[in-house]
């Protein structure tokens, strides 16, 4: 599965911003490559939410665990909740981490950072977790609709009014 192929199905979804820093864009250097998924029904990037989905193309200064910086590797996460997690990876979230292999490809893992927030992580998603990966962003898009809605109804009132 290509990085294009999850761009495509997320940019399909509906009320999505997909936030893409590039070089000269007012954003950090070190975003500059990477996306971020948000549900905006406005089309602006909300101020205080979090993104339900990244992309990350490079290791971060405190994120080098999956090896990022080599050649053709980046990871897609996936806030799923805690619940979710726990049936996906085995892993509850708590302060005891498992030691996991995070250098491998097409593997679900809990995120190497976030995993306490309830995210997963895969890099190179590929045949035994692309489907999986397709369907936990759009349940992590759904539920990030459903607390847009409740946070600000009056975004969600200006756009079916027009």
């Amino acid at each position: 599965m290509s990085m294009e192929q999850i761009l495509a199905t997320v940019r399909g979804l509906d009320h999505v911003l997909v936030l893409s820093p590039t070089e000269g864009s007012a954003f950090p250097p070190l975003a500059w490559g990477d996306h971020f998924f948000y549900v905006s029904p406005d089309g602006q990037v909300p101020q205080r939410e979090q993104p339900y989905a990244t992309i990350v193309t490079k290791d971060y200064p405190d994120d080098t665990l999956c090896g990022l910086d080599d050649p053709d590797r980046w990871r897609l996460n996936i806030h799923v909740g805690r619940r979710a997690l726990l049936e996906l990876t085995g892993d509850d979230g708590g302060d005891e981490a498992r030691s996991w292999d995070y250098g491998g490809s097409d593997v679900l893992l809990p995120h190497p950072l976030y995993r306490t927030q309830g995210w997963v992580a895969v890099v190179n998603p590929g045949p035994r977790t692309g489907a999986l990966a397709l369907r936990l962003l759009r349940e992590a898009h759904e539920a990030a609709a459903r607390r847009s809605r409740r946070r600000h109804p009056e975004a969600w009132h200006r756009t079916s009014s027009q």
